[in-house]
């Protein structure tokens, strides 16, 4: 019997909620104070459609989260996480840097000390409960009170590129806001709340209605409720849903607890595959390494990858569509996978994927392939071993990308099926931030460039501040390390030469208006930086560098003044926007520098998000970030930030052809 109101043995006090129905989700108009972009009108796509729910047996809620004295009855050694990064340093302040399994323990810890089912509630309990009746934006009506706004805002902090704001670290005590209609407290920010279910989309049984609902069978990410401090006041209405992996420990979520005892009255139905995982074949074709003849120059594109319903607006976005990562899967088809969102640091950026079939000259529409409810989910990478394909994300606790925990997933049936994602860097730190593309070297080792932000102000020059570090693992990614060292500018391309030495080209940083080149001839741990022949790049451009099947290294970048290059006359003539270099010895010397174009007459395309802009002999994509893998007929394929080109080794090596 639960009582109305109810005392714990750690003196949290629980409310008794009565059984009842509401509507959960949302698609009724939000209040413009809290649409900062101007798009987000009914809601995010996974609220609706609103659905009556039905709660059929009482519960008790936590009237307030659990601070660090309760949870510090049941675990001792977290007081040493007190005041991380300045959070949460008092007995009564919201407890953080807990996961998820870590909630359930206290939970069961707890019910086995009081003989009570203490649980996380469910999401429907939350939501139910977080409501209190009501049918507005917040329990408190369509506004939130000033009261509850604890620094909200997208912060960037710790990333030092935001500053040091003292204001940033805000103190957690709960059970300072008013309480809502049935006397809880904090429903709406403070800290996250994790829930019991697994995330996945509403659950829509019986009609339109579900009863007493559990969430799914499984999934990738147990769901969080009310939002945070630090966090916009849209993330914080009754109706949002979040989410984070279960191992995510980070200064946004806690918990509260509730004790009841419901069931699922029958599992939850499977998810449909999304288009890139639908129907792929899981043999290699016997002609896989079959291609165009390799001694004559082949060349092919651009050819749009981002396909995606105009005005679309979640999970996929039509604004803005960036930082692709490519890879050739097991079959012979290519997999290419960005992100899309309407701004870059936005939580409601996802991960999208698109399918070239072998044997396709098509991609296929774009379909959601990576979304933390949420979470910023920028930086994204693939890479294949030919028998593996690993899915390396930047995992945010929340908006922008400074700073990054990293997730791991890896797929042996060409991207059909994906193990469940953990994380292989599970602190969220400035040297965290996949940026380019990842490489095996010839021992196997896998290698991970990630943009690295030093929190050492007074050495700006040559990555000592704006750089690029290199995460590796020696055992097929079951453990990772960070080299230690600091690549000249961001996103950097990285490849391992012939006598062990790692040479590296990155953004952002100059050597006598050069692009920097680094090398280092210990696995990365130091690196020397000195000038190389070609112009740096700046924003909005990433360059490729890979190492050809044919031996040599090739280089894909971008010149953004007019750039001479020799054509098949022998004459010196200016081109600008995306080249291609190869170097036949190690770096040292680069030649067969041309412009990535099929040498037509000037024409109109897409480009970057869609902008117009033109090609032909003198000119290219100017703008992009770019992402190559060589495929095993030996076709190159290079993907920037909205198109497809293909080209073998022959067509680096020819000369472009003279002017007319």
């Amino acid at each position: 019997m639960i009582e109305p109101t109810y005392t714990s043995s750690l003196g949290m006090t629980l409310q008794r909620v009565e059984p009842g129905d509401f509507l959960m989700g949302n698609d009724a108009p939000i209040h413009d104070d809290l649409i900062r972009l101007g798009h987000w009108r009914f809601g995010d796509y996974d609220e609706r459609p609103v659905r009556r729910v039905w709660i059929t047996e009482p519960f008790a809620m936590a009237t307030c989260q659990v601070t660090n004295a309760q949870y510090e009855a049941f675990d001792p050694s977290h007081r040493a996480l007190r005041g991380k990064l300045g959070f949460s340093r008092e007995d009564d302040e919201a407890v953080v840097y807990v996961s998820w399994h870590d909630a359930v323990a206290f939970c069961t810890w707890l019910a086995n000390r009081e003989g009570l089912p203490y649980c996380l509630p469910t999401e429907a309990q939350w939501e139910y409960a977080c409501r209190a009746g009501t049918t507005t934006a917040y329990s408190a009506g369509d506004l939130l009170p000033p009261e509850f706004s604890r620094n909200a805002r997208m912060t960037w902090y710790p990333d030092l590129r935001a500053g040091k704001e003292e204001d940033e670290k805000v103190r957690l005590t709960v059970g300072r806001t008013p309480p809502n209609p049935w006397g809880l407290y904090d429903m709406h920010g403070n800290v996250e709340e994790w829930c019991n279910d697994w995330y996945g989309p509403p659950d829509m049984r019986r009609n339109g209605g579900v009863t007493d609902p559990v969430g799914r069978i499984d999934g990738d990410f147990r769901v969080t409720r009310g939002g945070s401090h630090s966090t916009e006041l849209y993330y914080l209405r009754s109706a949002n849903r979040s989410g984070a992996l279960p191992e995510e420990r980070n200064w946004l979520i806690g918990f509260r607890v509730a004790i009841s005892d419901v069931k699922p009255l029958m599992p939850p139905v499977s998810l449909p595959l999304q288009l890139h995982a639908r129907n792929v074949k899981p043999e290699v074709p016997v002609d896989i390494g079959e291609g165009p003849d390799s001694s004559l120059p082949y060349f092919e594109g651009p050819r749009l990858y981002v396909k995606i319903p105009p005005e679309s607006y979640g999970p996929m976005f039509s604004f803005h569509n960036y930082s692709p990562a490519v890879a050739s899967c097991p079959n012979g088809d290519i997999l290419v996978i960005w992100f899309s969102c309407e701004e870059e640091p936005g939580r409601e950026l996802c991960v999208l994927a698109s399918r070239l079939r072998w044997g396709s000259d098509e991609w296929e529409p774009a379909s959601p392939f990576w979304d933390t409810p949420d979470r910023n989910d920028a930086c994204s990478m693939l890479l294949s071993d030919g028998r593996t394909l690993y899915h390396l994300n930047g995992s945010s606790n929340g908006a922008a990308y400074g700073s990054q925990a990293i997730l791991l997933r890896t797929s042996t049936d060409s991207g059909g099926t994906w193990s469940k994602a953990h994380l292989i860097v599970p602190e969220h730190g400035l040297r965290h931030v996949p940026s380019a593309t990842a490489t095996i070297l010839r021992d196997g080792t896998l290698v991970l460039p990630c943009d690295a932000l030093s929190e050492d102000e007074s050495n700006e020059r040559w990555g000592s501040r704006f750089g690029t570090a290199l995460w590796m693992s020696d055992d097929a990614g079951e453990t990772w390390r960070d080299a230690g060292g600091t690549i000249a500018g961001i996103h950097a391309g990285v490849v391992e030469l012939r006598d062990g030495r790692l040479m590296a080209f990155g953004r952002g940083e100059d050597i006598d208006d050069k692009m920097p080149m680094s090398l280092s001839d210990d696995r990365g741990a130091t690196w020397s930086h000195s000038a190389s022949p070609f112009p740096p790049i700046k924003s909005w451009q990433r360059l490729v560098l890979l190492r050809l099947r044919e031996g040599p290294v090739m280089l894909v970048s971008f010149t953004n003044e007019p750039m001479a290059i020799k054509d098949a006359s022998g004459s010196m003539r200016d081109v600008v926007g995306m080249f291609s270099a190869v170097s036949h010895d190690e770096g040292r010397t680069w030649t067969n520098c041309r412009l990535v174009s099929d040498d037509g007459m000037d024409r109109p395309i897409e480009f970057y998000d869609g902008y117009p802009w033109t090609i032909g002999k003198s000119r290219s994509e100017q703008y992009g970030y770019l992402t190559a893998c060589q495929a095993q007929n030996g076709l190159i394929h290079l993907v920037s930030s909205r198109n497809h080109y293909v080209f073998n080794h022959a067509w680096l090596v020819t000369p472009p052809p003279a002017l007319q």
